[in-house]
């Protein structure tokens, strides 16, 4: 199957059909993104993203059958480097930690703007977390509770350049901006980035954001 090189390929996953015409209306709007297709289950979805090979998903987590958690979790057992955005109206713990720990690059609930919502697709696109500024402070206040016992590189040893980095990162910026914040190319960002996820031993973005809450470089409020 041909598949388009110049957009970004969607998938809807909700079980109200409104819900899914509402977002495939507005998205087909978008120049830079298509929509492949629709599923109102987590197991059609799950199918369906191995036909189509979305490289965005957009994930309900309350579905009859396979839930959107359980779906998560398969569609990143697939190896086919799909990015799955929740995108719900549930803020308890017992459904954004679970969500985040089966593979979620992005959690945004349905009261998010149109335009918040194209650019976190294009984000989780470019392989960036988006999360909702409640989820974020939510997940980052849980994971600081719980970091005490994990050892990692002081702050002592990453350089200035890499710790004004950090703290971009950790307030929301994308490569993009913290290139022309610090004056610098985006090839020598994502360079700084990996190098600070290898000395901290940390897997992603937001790994690092809540590294940076942890050791008291940015604020949680």
């Amino acid at each position: 199957m041909v598949f388009s090189e110049s957009k970004i390929r969607v998938l809807i996953v909700d079980d109200h059909r409104v819900v899914r015409q509402g977002l495939r209306t507005f998205l087909e709007l978008q120049p830079d993104i298509m929509v492949v297709g629709e599923a109102g289950d987590g197991q059609t979805a799950v199918e369906m993203t191995r036909q189509l090979h979305p490289q965005v998903v957009l994930m309900d987590l309350v579905m009859p059958g396979l839930d959107g958690i359980s779906a998560t979790r398969q569609l990143k057992a697939l190896g086919i480097g799909v990015n799955v955005i929740v995108l719900t109206s549930f803020t308890e713990d017992d459904k954004v930690f679970p969500a985040i720990q089966a593979g979620a690059s992005g959690y945004l609930l349905k009261d998010v703007s149109p335009d918040e919502l194209v650019e976190a697709i294009r984000a989780a696109h470019r392989g960036e977390a988006r999360l909702h500024p409640n989820i974020a402070r939510k997940l980052m206040e849980q994971v600081v509770q719980q970091a005490g016992a994990i050892r990692h590189t002081p702050p002592g040893e990453l350089t200035d350049r890499e710790m004004d980095v950090v703290r971009l990162v950790a307030h929301g910026h994308s490569n993009h901006e913290i290139a022309q914040a610090l004056v610098i190319s985006e090839k020598t960002v994502k360079t700084h980035i990996s190098n600070i996820l290898g000395k901290l031993q940390l897997e992603d973005r937001t790994q690092l954001a809540i590294y940076a809450i942890k050791h008291g470089l940015v604020d949680v409020e």
